[in-house]
């Protein structure tokens, strides 16, 4: 699986695009602060937050892919100054919900109430998106209008209001994990150098899918 395929695939489970997606492709910055206000104890939660989403069977999870520091690393050089602010304060918003929840913090709590919490995070970030998009929808047909009476290098692309927090973290969760050599190597079936093209290649039910 490629990259821009893994994008399109992590779109399809978390409804939207891949906030960032197209400058992790490029590798491009956005221009915003260089320095998003990560600490070592967000990291280490981003990682906890991580691997209730993807943890450890068989094969390693997604701490063990290091995806706190991948988060990090992507909402510094390709997130806007807009979707770093929401995602920053979000470490903070998900410890509150927890504590609202578990009357603990996130890294204090057993795996069972984790997983309830991110739970709960879904539907909310499910509904916030879809309420954001209908705000959201005129402003970006005003923005299109206007971009059709320019010339294409003075076209701009549209940014609307940044999605959910936990959007973004599981978003990034997915795709650190999926592009990090113990995602590629471990949990998908990895072949280093391309073969030959074979379409009856038997298929057991349960192996994994192929990275390329």
């Amino acid at each position: 699986m490629n990259r821009r395929d893994l994008l399109k695939q992590i779109a399809l489970l978390t409804g939207g695009a891949v906030i960032g997606g197209e400058l992790f492709l490029t590798g491009c910055k956005t221009g915003a602060k260089a320095d998003a206000g990560f600490t070592a104890a967000n990291i280490s939660l981003l990682d906890e937050v991580a691997e209730t989403i993807i943890p450890a069977t068989s094969t390693p999870g997604a701490k063990a892919a290091k995806v706190g520091e991948f988060m990090k690393v992507m909402v510094t050089d390709c997130y806007t100054q807009k979707q770093q602010d929401a995602f920053v304060s979000g470490i903070g918003e998900l410890d509150e919900a927890c504590k609202k929840m578990h009357s603990k913090g996130f890294m204090d709590c057993t795996p069972e109430q984790r997983k309830a919490l991110l739970v709960s995070l879904e539907k909310e970030a499910k509904e916030f998106n879809q309420k954001r998009d209908e705000a959201d929808k005129p402003l970006r047909e005003e923005h299109k209008k206007k971009n059709e009476a320019l010339a294409w290098k003075d076209q701009t692309e549209f940014e609307g209001s940044p999605s959910h927090y936990y959007t973004m973290m599981k978003q990034l969760t997915l795709l650190g994990f999926f592009t990090s050599k113990t995602g590629m190597t471990e949990t998908l079936r990895h072949v280093p150098v391309p073969g030959k093209y074979d379409g009856a290649f038997a298929y057991n039910k349960g192996d994994k899918a192929w990275a390329e």
